[in-house]
């Protein structure tokens, strides 16, 4: 994309990440965002000192002063008279009882031991050919019983949010935060578990150290929690203009990993990279090429780059992901990243991690920095919710993050295949492979431009064949999703209305009204899941109490897998023909099961059992692998909202 192009334009195509939608009218989404309540946290009355352990090379070690079984720990390693953001780390144990580590990519090793004794660890910094490998050991003391730990020690760029988070249970209170080093800071502690802040601009690499303390059965307890806040290049793009965090290529052995280091995830992304620089996957590799797209794998973490390779191997049955993967550029995965989107501009898909985790510490690494969606349609009187089932019962994975348990890889496969299904549809919506050969570029923007300006993408071929035509619908998506102010008309709409104007249609969910773009992608998406999964997706009309909740709101109308409704067959099956040409679309949409009405009348939690459960559930304790899981009910969902990306 050239520099020359207007900001409209630009704005435009920037928001057609949202979901990876796009705008027919040139027009885009925008998101309310709520401001964050901040406070000028106050200095500790004891700051924190760190050792700094020298060596013979540019290689310095910050430890902390001491180091307690159960605690949260961390050695910073940091570069003499330089910034470790020009330098690649990769850590290793070399000795002492065995540690989880998820941050051996990064400057800051962040572990916690289980037990006492000595602990030594090896780190490699290169750059430019040139490395320098150096060892450091420590000693882990006894912890005493009164103890809280504050997670995650990490690095983060000068201009990224931070998030911290103490480990809760019932006998804390009193709960306060206090900067023990570095620079002051400006922190949402509004949820007093919780620090989160941006990273202040540094002028060179900067250790900031916060303090958590509580009142534990009487005792005043505390720990410390270390952010190395780093020194970046001045941001330059006009796409990423607020910082991203620090990536690096999955394999760095990866004839692209330059290409995908610039071209996908910078603050220094000038323009849209070149078709000849950085192809689609599926462009000059086969379907069964699984290290072709992990070749094209950007992370902020080496574990994200871990389990999405597990899921390609071992998740993947039938290579949909792999397949529909062939229709990107690369794949992004990183703890900043939220919500997940497709973005035609990089041709690339950008995913939170927050579906990848299957380990506490792993979960730990991931930024908590508030994730606001759209505030519209506070003025209608109508709620659309949705979830996803099986057996009456709901597959999302819900546990509060305050709860640090583990999960297993089928408890996380529900949320990440549908997410995987729903982005992916946007890539194959705008590059299907059957357009990959007759890609001219110079860039898959220009590409992208000729194919929408031509009705060509199947999006517009759904909406030419088997339109929606609900007028009202569409007019209502436009005030719940694009902000348009609603009408006087729409306003006196009750659900009944809604029920008038959205059961006798076309269209699987509110969300499809949005754009066409979300209306095949919505399709794919539910299709998919039922016919791979049978998971059921629930898509319901509700009155709007003041506080909504699954018990308080009562369903108008309501269905369970609506894909399966003849209305939709011909556009449900069109769409997978035209993304999945291998599949059978008529067959697999005839073979789903009939919808199912929910009862007028009755909450939305008491319409979760209208089905028959045949199998056992996903979320049974026999598929659990850890024995301390805590399971909730997921909080209630509404239309769009797992897409929508929040815009300043």
């Amino acid at each position: 994309m050239k520099q020359s192009l207007g900001w409209a334009l630009l704005s435009m195509l920037m928001l057609s990440a949202c979901g990876g939608s796009s705008n027919n009218d040139g027009s885009s989404d925008t998101v309310v965002t709520p401001p964050v309540p901040t406070t000028g946290l106050a200095r500790c009355t004891n700051p924190t000192e760190l050792n700094l352990v020298s060596t013979d090379s540019v290689v310095s070690f910050n430890l902390e002063s001491q180091y307690f079984s159960g605690q949260p720990g961390a050695v910073i390693a940091t570069i003499d008279n330089s910034n470790v953001s020009d330098y690649r780390f990769n850590w290793s144990q070399t000795a002492g009882a065995a540690l989880i580590l998820k941050s051996v990519k990064s400057p800051v090793l962040a572990f916690t031991p289980t037990q006492s004794g000595s602990y030594s660890f090896e780190v490699t910094a290169s750059k430019n050919g040139v490395s320098y490998t150096e060892t450091i050991e420590i000693t882990v003391a006894n912890a005493s019983s009164n103890s809280i730990a504050a997670r995650v020690d990490h690095q983060v760029s000068d201009g990224n949010s931070v998030s911290f988070r103490i480990d809760t249970n019932s006998s804390l209170s009193d709960i306060t935060w206090c900067v023990a080093a570095g620079p002051d800071v400006d922190a949402d502690v509004s949820a007093s578990e919780q620090a989160l802040f941006t990273a202040p601009s540094v002028t060179a690499d900067t250790i900031s150290i916060l303090r958590a303390t509580a009142n534990l059965n009487g005792a005043s307890v505390s720990d410390d929690v270390l952010v190395l806040i780093t020194k970046e290049a001045t941001i330059t793009s006009p796409y990423f203009e607020e910082r991203v965090a620090k990536t690096f290529a999955y394999n760095q052995n990866s004839p692209y990993a330059n290409a995908i280091e610039q071209c996908v995830y910078s603050n220094q992304l000038q323009q849209s990279c070149s078709i000849d620089t950085l192809p689609l996957i599926g462009q000059n590799a086969s379907i069964n090429n699984k290290q072709a797209i992990l070749d094209r794998l950007l992370v902020s973490h080496q574990w994200m780059g871990e389990n999405f390779e597990y899921v390609l191997e071992n998740l993947d049955p039938n290579s949909d992901f792999a397949t529909l993967l062939q229709s990107v550029s690369a794949i992004v995965i990183s703890y900043d990243v939220r919500p997940s989107f497709y973005w035609v501009v990089t041709g690339a898909i950008y995913l939170d991690p927050t579906d990848l985790w299957l380990l506490a510490e792993e979960r730990d690494t991931i930024n908590e920095a508030p994730d606001y969606r759209s505030g519209f349609g506070n003025d209608l009187q109508f709620l659309m919710p949705w979830r996803y089932v099986k057996n009456n019962s709901y597959t999302s994975y819900t546990t509060p993050r305050s709860v640090r348990v583990d999960r297993s890889a089928q408890q996380m496969l529900p949320d990440l295949a549908s997410l995987l299904y729903h982005e992916l549809a946007h890539a194959n919506d705008f590059f299907p492979r059957s357009v990959h050969s007759s890609l001219t570029g110079p860039t898959l923007l220009d590409d992208y431009q000729r194919r929408s300006n031509d009705s060509a993408l199947i999006s517009d071929q759904l909406v030419n064949f088997y339109p929606l035509n609900s007028q009202e619908m569409v007019g209502l998506a436009e005030v719940s999703f694009r902000g348009e102010s609603a009408t006087s008309t729409q306003e006196s709409y009750l659900p009944a209305d809604i029920t008038s104007f959205f059961s006798p249609d076309r269209a699987s969910d509110y969300y499809a009204y949005s754009t066409r773009r979300e209306d095949a992608a919505m399709l794919f998406e539910e299709a998919m899941m039922s016919h791979r999964y049978a998971i059921q997706r629930d898509v319901g009309i509700t009155d709007k109490p003041e506080s909504p909740t699954a018990s308080s709101i009562i369903v108008d109308w309501g269905q369970r897998g609506r894909i399966g409704d003849a209305k939709l067959e011909n556009r449900a099956a069109f769409v997978i023909n035209q993304m999945m040409p291998e599949l059978n679309g008529s067959a697999i949409i005839s073979n789903l099961p009939e919808p199912i009405q929910m009862t007028q009348g009755q909450s939305w939690s008491n319409n979760l059992a209208i089905s028959a459960a045949t199998n056992v559930r996903l979320n049974s304790p026999q598929a659990r692998t850890s024995a301390t899981e805590t399971m909730v009910v997921p909080p209630l969902r509404f239309s769009g909202d797992r897409h929508i990306k929040p815009v300043n």
